[in-house]
């Protein structure tokens, strides 16, 4: 009876194991090398096709996966990554190495990204430089000649779960990473960098979006440090070094009578080294129905920033596209807490907002700013709030 029983057990097993091990849910994760589908290092070979057949199996594979990058330089061309028939919604793409954009940018001039994820879920993204080696590009721009208008080196639309870590972005051609129509987003440990120079490159641009996180982040660019779009909200933005660039901006906002409005985002940690502006709002005088409210700017460092903190109602470059000179987007309940450091101008803190619509709510407390070891000052129009604590320069509310 005994025996019966041990071959019994024994059998219980062997079948559980088999079921184990044939199981496509239990098997090993696979791993998909770009090199296995004829990707070569070097920056000189075409690899774009590759990538792309690397992702597709990842796609049809039915449990997690991973595309992976060896070291190396590999050139891409304008790729499209879509999740339209992804049935994966686990990607991990690990990348040890440099994707390279083709050196002349007339490549890219008909598309207006280089590598485009759209309508994907679970797709995170670790380590690896992307180079869009966007040179000449701002040199023909800078020139006054006409030259294309640029693409964004990584572009994410419709999607949700996005996870990037530890990617670095040179030398963008237009803005380095647009966050457009997605929910979920998560961006740690990035560096971004661009020349002070360099015309239009955004570190990363977020609109019609939610749910989205910037932490532990370095950026250095021409534009944007972050820069904030119509109808995002429930941004977190932390630990962050800004500089060169024009610091962090929700905006240009209001360009269109119906507009998402902006809520919920918080701006904390951060420090911003030479910068236009620190903490901007921005809005076009223009008829708007949109809005923005319950920001919180907190714990910054300005270090010899013309603009740290800036309301700005009345945006209309060369006096154009503004028929009736007001802003119809209305700003209220934005906390500034804790900010303190050097205006490289005496007007360290602006309020211009519109006639139409004034700004309500706007907090201060501690904030503690100077110009050149001088009395700072401060400047409100159409702006009610209040202050608290420590004010350098006096508050105008």
């Amino acid at each position: 009876m005994a025996a019966k029983t041990n071959i019994q057990i024994l059998i219980l097993i062997i079948t559980i194991q088999l079921f184990y091990y044939s199981s496509p849910s239990l098997a090993a994760n696979p791993t998909y090398n770009v090199q296995s589908f004829g990707a070569k290092s070097g920056g000189n070979s075409d690899c774009t096709k590759a990538f792309l057949s690397a992702w597709g199996a990842a796609c049809a594979a039915t449990s997690p996966a991973t595309i992976y990058v060896p070291p190396g330089s590999y050139l891409l061309r304008n790729a499209y990554f879509g999740g339209q028939l992804c049935k994966n919604t686990a990607i991990t793409i690990r990348i040890d190495g440099t994707l390279v954009a083709p050196s002349d940018y007339n490549a890219l001039a008909k598309t207006e990204n280089w590598l485009t994820f759209e309508r994907v879920a679970g797709v995170s993204i670790f380590g690896g430089t992307l180079d869009a080696q966007g040179t000449k590009l701002w040199a023909c721009k800078n020139s006054g000649k006409s030259c294309p208008k640029g693409a964004t080196s990584l572009a994410f639309y419709n999607s949700e779960n996005i996870a990037i870590n530890g990617l670095a972005s040179l030398n963008s051609q237009k803005f380095h990473i647009l966050v457009d129509g997605c929910k979920n987003v998560k961006m740690i440990n990035m560096k971004i960098t661009a020349p002070a120079n360099s015309p239009n490159t955004d570190g990363v641009h977020i609109q019609q979006s939610s749910e989205v996180t910037v932490m532990n982040t370095h950026i250095g660019t021409g534009d944007d440090c972050i820069s904030v779009g119509a109808g995002s909200s429930n941004l977190w933005i932390e630990n962050l070094a800004c500089g060169p660039g024009h610091g962090i901006s929700i905006g240009s906002l209001g360009w269109d009578l119906e507009e998402a409005g902006v809520q919920n985002v918080t701006v904390k940690t951060v420090t911003f080294t030479g910068t236009e502006n620190g903490v901007r709002v921005k809005t076009w005088a223009r008829p708007s129905n949109g809005f923005v409210k319950n920001v919180l700017f907190q714990h910054l460092v300005v270090v010899n920033v013309q603009n740290p903190i800036i309301i700005d109602q009345n945006y209309c470059p060369d006096h154009q596209n503004c028929p009736s000179q007001v802003s119809g987007v209305k700003i209220s309940d934005v906390a500034y807490e804790d900010i303190h450091g050097t205006s490289a101008t005496q007007v360290a803190v602006k309020f211009d907002c519109s006639k139409k619509n004034p700004c309500s709510g706007i907090k201060l407390d501690g904030v503690n700013l100077s110009y050149r070891d001088e009395p700072a000052t401060a400047s409100c129009a159409n702006a009610a709030g209040s202050a608290a604590g420590v004010v350098r320069p006096t508050s105008c509310l």
